[in-house]
């Protein structure tokens, strides 16, 4: 008999057994019990109730769901079910007329309608909110606004005092229970009623008495959840404990008609019991509901404690049956039966997990061999994989760990036994895991298993706080990821295709290509670290992460088959140079691979890492002193104003609008790791530094020019909010000190403009975050006085009849040799109207430029020919003929004209002596 049925226990036992146990029935056994209950037997269950506590039990149902939906902010739950209170209380309005409108409805009405006032005056929660909740609570709000203009005195009395409305409800509740009890037990025998009913503990016969069971029942919680004392009193069973011994009991009819015997005697003691806990204090309560439940355990030994609902069954389902054979196939059936469970509505994941590691064991205990051990560690894998359904979730760090270990134990088996191949293309039925003289065939793919590994780990350092202690715990685990990578690398390199080894080659790149590797660095300057224990010696003394780059890439170029593997291993080995100052090996690489070409047709991820690649070639480049090739690789992606969304560093607010909440998954999917971000601020300084040293001396050049361009819209923008502040104090942010550098500059000032850009504030916040600082500044430096130099002749040439290139040599602090070049260069390019005399070491300036009377004359010429240019092109679309002034005596149409007015202008500009400085204009147009 089952150790669930008490024998030889009378109702006393019964009575002293522990109130709070509940029985952990065997799955499946009520249902099946149910069966065999006849119609009459089933109609003992049910409990007589008034028609008011029907209607007042559906309203305050109705109400906990409401008050549920308010805690969340969920309006349209809220709509849905005041629409069903409303109909519930039009149901209830007979009882309403006798009893009047209950307190609780009352209060309800009163809260949901400040609730609701207070949530429309909350305009930021209000944008936040969806459109279904935005649309429900303005129809909410509407319609409890004209409901509540029946209640208002009620309501006005409720607010008044709500505490004492509270108070009177809670008094009326046992007087109501009591009166709907007494008038439902006018049919029961010696005036019982329906309630006491129901708390009396039958007495059994001694021969039924072997077939009731001393512990409370598992559904008996419904029936007796109206009142305290039956959740603190579970001796004196109630009706439900009586049906479900009666279940036990295979459906005898004495041990049914037991439940329907009364006692005076034991209606007294059970109402004397209950004024005297009501007695007792709190504290005293539990504790002896405690010391019950020990003296319970020890008294029946076998049972436990469970949380209230359907008792949970503890105890692990048998794998096997006792005295099975365990072998291969029994453990594979029994795999595939855990499997086809898997995904299934209802599947208890963890428990899942559990079973294949118990599985797993028996396995290795019955030493079934190591094919079915891969096949289950694959297995086991998956599920960890399984667990959280949701494709944004990541995975908690108990189920993390856990998959490192399996997938570090499943590459020990792997490495330790050389017959075991696996692959994707091996069929179910031509797997081998028996142990035999063949080698063991397994289906499934390690790789496929590190790739995932790989993306959950970038999964869980998105979702944690970057600057908190979690984020840096979980950032270790890096080095166990890589560790993984690296084993699975060399496995493949043995026995894998070349696909599979392009594949994982370039996970290794992925987590390689963006660290700055500081100990080649020391190497490369002569600098030897001092190393505190043996593995950082290894460390140091091993290779050098550019040869590791340079192997791993230069196989994928060779042997990879498709365009995006090959893409991203190119990005990141330019990338990897840019970072360590490589810059033409970089650039050479860039050009060769001509990405920029077809790159807007890659997908999101590979088009985020190239804007991160040509971010770093710009910043490369400024390191190396190319300010022109900086200032051209990082136009592209300042220019837009989005560069944080451009490099995957986050999303922008104002463009939130553009996108629903799906998108915004996906975008936030594709984000960076906060680890793996890119200075923004760093990269806005180089921009507009660059920006300054080319900016600036064009500026002075072609003061006076109309068709004056613009290299970097962004610089004038910086520029025109500076000159539109009313109150100019010192420079705060780095914007500011730029802006007030490039004042400096125009003037020739070139020590205030080196103040603006090289200062303690400047260095901590952009200069330091640079590997080689004091290079960059001196090369900074450097810059700042020869395009100082170039902006000053530029300025007040018009001033000078000759100038010394000592003098300049003195004021800008430069060699005369560097004097020299930069003039020299000036006057070949046409910018500059002079010559220079050898002997005396000066530079004579030629009278050539124009007075500003000229300049404007200049200025209405150019203006009236693209007056008349224009006219001609609207006369010409008339008349459908092409011609015109420019271009009578010629045939060659409108497009030869445009080219004989470009040839005249060029011309003119040749004899006057390059006065307006179109050649520096038209050589270097190209290159901005």
């Amino acid at each position: 008999m089952s150790r669930f049925f008490a024998t030889g226990s009378d109702s006393e036992s019964e009575e002293s057994s522990s109130g709070s146990e509940i029985t952990p029935k065997a799955p499946g056994t009520t249902f099946k019990q149910s069966l065999l209950l006849s119609d009459d037997e089933e109609d003992t269950k049910r409990v007589v109730r008034s028609a008011k506590d029907k209607r007042f039990e559906e309203l305050t149902n109705l109400i906990k769901t409401i008050r549920n939906a308010m805690k969340i902010r969920d309006m349209a739950k809220c709509l849905e079910e005041f629409e069903q209170l409303c109909r519930a209380f039009l149901k209830s309005k007979n009882i309403v007329d006798k009893e009047g409108v209950p307190a609780f409805y009352i209060r309800l009405l009163a809260d949901l309608e400040d609730y609701l006032n207070q949530l429309w005056e909350d305009k930021e929660g209000k944008k936040k909110m969806n459109k279904n909740n935005a649309k429900a609570l303005s129809t909410l709000r509407q319609k409890i606004r004209k409901y509540n203009r029946d209640y208002e005195t009620e309501i006005a009395a409720y607010k008044e005092n709500p505490q004492e409305s509270a108070d009177e409800e809670e008094e009326k509740e046992p007087e109501d229970s009591g009166s709907s009890s007494d008038s439902d037990a006018e049919g029961g025998d010696d005036g019982v009623s329906a309630k006491s009913f129901l708390k009396k503990k039958p007495e059994a016969a001694p021969e039924a008495s072997k077939f009731l069971k001393s512990a409370k029942g598992s559904g008996d919680e419904s029936s007796s959840s109206d009142e305290d004392d039956d959740d603190e009193d579970w001796g004196s069973d109630t009706i439900d404990s009586g049906s479900e011994s009666s279940d036990e009991g295979e459906g005898k009819s004495a041990s049914l008609a037991v439940v329907f015997l009364k006692k005076t005697q034991e209606t007294e003691k059970s109402s004397e019991k209950k004024i005297q806990k009501k007695k007792k204090p709190k504290k005293k309560e539990r504790l002896e509901e405690e010391a019950e439940e020990e003296g319970g355990e020890e008294v029946e030994g076998g049972w436990e404690k469970v949380k209230g609902g359907v008792p949970l069954v503890k105890e692990k389902p048998k794998m096997f049956a006792k005295g099975t054979e365990i072998n291969t196939a029994v453990v594979v059936k029994k795999l595939n039966e855990i499997l086809q469970a898997r995904g299934k509505k209802g599947t208890d994941r963890a428990a899942q997990i559990e079973l294949l590691h118990a599985l797993a064991a028996i396995a290795a205990e019955n030493n079934l061999g190591q094919g079915i051990l891969v096949k289950i560690k694959f297995n086991i894998i998956a599920s960890l994989y399984d667990y959280n359904p949701n494709l944004a979730a990541f995975m908690k760090a108990d189920m993390w760990k856990k998959c490192l270990d399996c997938i570090d134990e499943l590459l020990d088996i792997l490495f330790e036994h050389n017959n075991i191949f696996i692959g994707e293309n091996i069929a179910e039925d031509s797997e081998n895991l028996a142990v035999s003289e063949q080698p063991f065939r397994v289906r499934g793919c390690v790789l496929t298993l590190v790739e995932r590994m790989d993306e959950e780990f970038t999964k869980i350092m998105q979702n944690t706080d970057p600057h908190s202690q979690e984020y840096v715990d979980n950032l270790k685990d890096e080095g166990r990821v890589c560790g993984i990578i690296d084993r699975l690398l060399d496995y493949l390199e043995n026995k894998g295709s070349t696909e599979e080894i392009c594949r994982i080659y370039l996970r290794r790149i992925m987590h390689t290509y963006y660290k700055f590797d500081y100990k080649a660095h020391r190497r490369s300057l002569g600098i030897q670290g001092e190393t505190k224990s043996e593995q950082d010696q290894e460390e140091s003394e091993g290779e050098d992460s550019a040869v590791i780059m340079d192997r791993l890439c230069k196989f994928i170029y060779a042997k990879d088959r498709t365009d995006r593997i090959r893409t991203c291993a190119i990005l990141c080995h330019i990338y990897h140079h840019a970072l360590h100052s490589r810059w033409y090996q970089a650039r050479d690489l860039m050009l060769m691979s001509h990405l920029q070409d077809n790159i807007q047709h890659a997908d999101p991820p590979v088009q985020i890492l190239y804007n991160r690649t040509m971010v770093q070639l710009g910043i490369c480049a400024f390191r190396q002193g190319m300010i022109k090739d900086a200032h051209n690789a990082l136009l592209d992606i300042q220019s837009s104003g989005r560069a944080k969304e451009l490099l995957g560093q986050g999303l922008l607010m104002r463009n939130m609008q553009e996108r629903n909440a799906e998108q915004e998954k996906i975008e936030k999917r594709r984000q960076v790791p906060f680890h793996m971000h890119i200075n923004l601020e760093l990269l806005e300084c180089v921009y507009l530094v660059s920006a300054m040293l080319l900016e600036i001396p064009y500026m002075a050049a072609h003061e006076f020019d109309a068709r004056r361009r613009m290299i970097s819209k962004q610089f004038h923008h910086q520029l025109r909010v500076g000159e539109r502040q009313p109150l100019l104090g010192p420079p705060e942010s780095m914007r500011e000190h730029v802006v007030a550098a490039s004042k400096a500059m125009k003037m020739g000032d070139w020590r205030t403009c080196h103040s603006f850009i090289i200062n303690e504030k400047m260095n901590s916040k952009v200069w330091d975050l640079f590997p080689e600082t004091q290079r960059v500044r001196e090369m900074l430096v450097r810059k700042i006085q020869e395009e100082s130099l170039r902006t000053y002749l530029f300025t007040y040439s018009s001033v000078y009849d000759s100038i010394s290139m000592e003098t300049l040599s003195e004021m800008f602090e430069l060699e005369i040799p560097t004097v020299h070049s930069i003039i020299s260069k000036m006057i070949i390019n046409e910018e500059l109207m002079a010559s220079l005399d050898q002997p005396t070491q000066t530079v004579v300036m030629h009278r050539t430029e124009p007075t500003s009377l000229q300049n404007m004359a200049l200025q209405l010429a150019e203006k009236l020919g693209g007056l008349v240019e224009n006219n001609e092109r609207v006369f010409d679309l008339k008349q459908g003929v092409y011609g015109g002034y420019f271009n009578r005596d010629q045939k060659g149409g409108y497009q030869q004209k445009q080219s004989y007015q470009r040839d005249q202008k060029g011309g003119y500009q040749q004899k006057q002596g390059g006065y307006q400085r179109g050649g520096y204009r038209n050589q270097n147009q190209s290159n901005y």
